[in-house]
Parts: C-alpha cells; sequence; structure tokens
C-alpha cells in the first residue's frame, strides 16, 4: 500500500507539474516582454558601408588604361555611443574608406556599394551638408593646421558676435585643457600633444555626430597617446559615434567596442574588441589572430609574406597565400561574409 500511495502522489505532482508549467510559461513571457519595455534596444547605427568597391582608372605607357582596386568588399557599422576601430597594415584602405565618407575622393574613382549615414544614402550632395557639421574630421597629420593662421580663428565655433565665438572657442580649449592664450597662438608655437588637442577640438566644437580619426596619435609620446583617444572616448560615451582609424591595434583596443580589421580593401572580421585575449582563440580570422599575436606582449610573431597588391589580388581569400590554414578551396572560392559568435568573419574555416 505504501508504494500505491507514493507512485499516485507522483502521478498527482506530474499532473500539477504539467498544469501549472504552462502557465508558468506565460507569466515568465509576460516578464521578458515587460522587461523589454523597461529596457529597450537603445543602439542606434549612425553609419552603415555596404560591399563599398572603389576603383580607379590609371593610364601608363600613353593611352593605355588599367583599373586599380585598392577597395574590393567593405563592411563597417557604427553605432551611437561606441568607438569602432578599423585595423589593418598600410594599404589595406583604411584612410580611402575615411575619405570615401568624408566625400574627397578623387574625380577618377569608381565607387559601387552603399554608405548610408542616419539610416540615408550619404549622396555628395548629403555629404557636402553635412560635413564639418554633423559628420567631422580628425586627420592623422598636424599639418592640416593652417600655419598661417592662429589657431582660435582655425576653430569652427558660431555665435551672434565675434565676442561669443572667443567665448567658445575658449570653452572647449579649457575642456581640452589647452592652457589660455592658446587660441592666440600659431600652429609652430605648439607642441604636438596641444596641436592635437587643438585638432579633435575642431571637430568636436560644431556637435558633430560621427567623428572620423585617421590615425591620430603618430608621433605623440604614452601620455598624449592616451590623452588624445581618452578624448575620443569620452566623446562615444557623451553619445556620438567614432570611428578611429589606426595601424596600432594595441592603442585601438584601449578606448574601443569593437574592431574591424581590413586587409587588401577587404573586411575580414569583425570582433567585439573583449574578443582579443590570451591565445587569441575567440578571434574568427587567421589573420586576425596573426594581428594580435604580432603584438610584442604576445609574443611579436611577424607575418610570413605581403598584404597583395591592388592590381594582383589573388582569386580566392585573399589571405590564402600568408595562412597556414590554406587549403584547395582557399585559394580558389572567395569566402562570404557570415556570422559567428557575436561578430561576423570571411574565411571558409573559421568555427
Amino acid at each position: 500500500m505504501d508504494g500505491e500511495k507514493e507512485s499516485l502522489m507522483e502521478r498527482v505532482v506530474m499532473v500539477e507539474e504539467d498544469v501549472m508549467l504552462p502557465g508558468m510559461n506565460a507569466a515568465s513571457e509576460e516578464a521578458a516582454r515587460s522587461e523589454e519595455d523597461l529596457f529597450p534596444d537603445v543602439r542606434e547605427t549612425l553609419l552603415e558601408v555596404k560591399d563599398l568597391a572603389i576603383s580607379f582608372v590609371q593610364y601608363s605607357k600613353g593611352l593605355r588604361q588599367r583599373t586599380v582596386s585598392p577597395i574590393v568588399d567593405l563592411n563597417l557599422i557604427v553605432d551611437v555611443g561606441e568607438v569602432v576601430a578599423v585595423v589593418g597594415e598600410s594599404g589595406s584602405g583604411k584612410s580611402l574608406l575615411a575619405h570615401s565618407i568624408l566625400g574627397i575622393l578623387p574625380s577618377n574613382a569608381r565607387v559601387t556599394g552603399e554608405i548610408n549615414y542616419d539610416g540615408r544614402a550619404l549622396t555628395p550632395e548629403r555629404v557636402k551638408e553635412l560635413r564639418g557639421r554633423e559628420i567631422t574630421f580628425v586627420p592623422q597629420s598636424v599639418q592640416f593646421l593652417n600655419p598661417l593662421m592662429r589657431v582660435g580663428a582655425q576653430i569652427p565655433a558660431k555665435g551672434k558676435d565675434k565676442r561669443e565665438r572667443k567665448k567658445k572657442v575658449r570653452s572647449v580649449f579649457e575642456r581640452y585643457r589647452l592652457p589660455a592664450g592658446t587660441e592666440k597662438k600659431f600652429p609652430y608655437q605648439l607642441s604636438g600633444g596641444m596641436a592635437r588637442r587643438v585638432l579633435v577640438a575642431s571637430a568636436t566644437v560644431g556637435g558633430a555626430r560621427l567623428i572620423v580619426a585617421d590615425e591620430p596619435t603618430p608621433g605623440l609620446d604614452e601620455a598624449a597617446i592616451r590623452e588624445a583617444l581618452g578624448h575620443l572616448r569620452e566623446l562615444a560615451d557623451e553619445g556620438r559615434a567614432v570611428m578611429l582609424i589606426s595601424h596600432d591595434l594595441e592603442q585601438a583596443l584601449g578606448i574601443s567596442d569593437r574592431v574591424a580589421v581590413f586587409y587588401a580593401g577587404t573586411t575580414l572580421e569583425e570582433a567585439r574588441a573583449d574578443d582579443f585575449n590570451g591565445d587569441g582563440c575567440d578571434l574568427r580570422h587567421p589573420y586576425t589572430r596573426a594581428l594580435w599575436k604580432a603584438l610584442p606582449s604576445n609574443g611579436f610573431l611577424a607575418i610570413p609574406g605581403n598584404q597583395p597588391t591592388p592590381d594582383n589580388l589573388p582569386p580566392g581569400c585573399l589571405f590564402s597565400p600568408r595562412c597556414q590554414m590554406a587549403t584547395e578551396e582557399c585559394f580558389s572560392v572567395k569566402p562570404h561574409k557570415r556570422d559567428l559568435r557575436g561578430g561576423w568573419v570571411r574565411c571558409h574555416h573559421a568555427a
């Protein structure tokens, strides 16, 4: 009898669980929906680059033409409130992408693909309207400052009169810890770090929403580098979007949310900044792992071979001639972009 009672009690419990479980699931789903209402996804894409390709028609030996394609297939998204680092070797297309966003490509450029800003196509007419206002540029060279003008006069601050404009310039200079009187100096009178801060101030004084920073730290000491990059991080934390172009992966990781890895004019991988850890096992593409292991702190292992030139690109994976994992498929078939582990990658063997 005791065994029968225990069996009966077990069946009753099972029935109760069967009855209650659907209700409990419904309640859980309702709670999840309520949580989504309370904490919506507030990420807003400001810049989107889709399948961008850029080529140039060049002439050699008289009228003989050839087409060079330094950018083959770039994809990139920059959301409001984040810093996205664009890294890769020289000639991978980083600065050319910046010039394309800013609408300053040479006249012989042929462009396909899409560049969207705030959900709309960034047409030549629109970029002229936004450049210097909503979209600003921090160049890699302080020579962008006019040597014949005082730096204060080069800050695009607006005001009802000269006095109000000077007040805004002084305010933004104070924010970047530029001492009083800096606005009256000429560029040659500034240190490298001060000139960098002037460039950042110039790019942000008008309330720009997208800041494109192209190698903003060359020639600076470690303290000045941390300061310059820290300013860019602050701008993102204030709700702006920052695209940081850098050849220095270690510096970029210090302030970035995500990293886009360029190689021979193609985006090979997009990864979270925290994927760069340990032996690089969280990274998806062999080239990205090779960049990570090439850092002095990670073994300083050189990547054999050279990046292909725009007029001599391999038919399959662009990295295949240098990749130790390459198979016959890699040499002949171009890998497609696919989502993987919270990022995306172009690689046949990434898992």
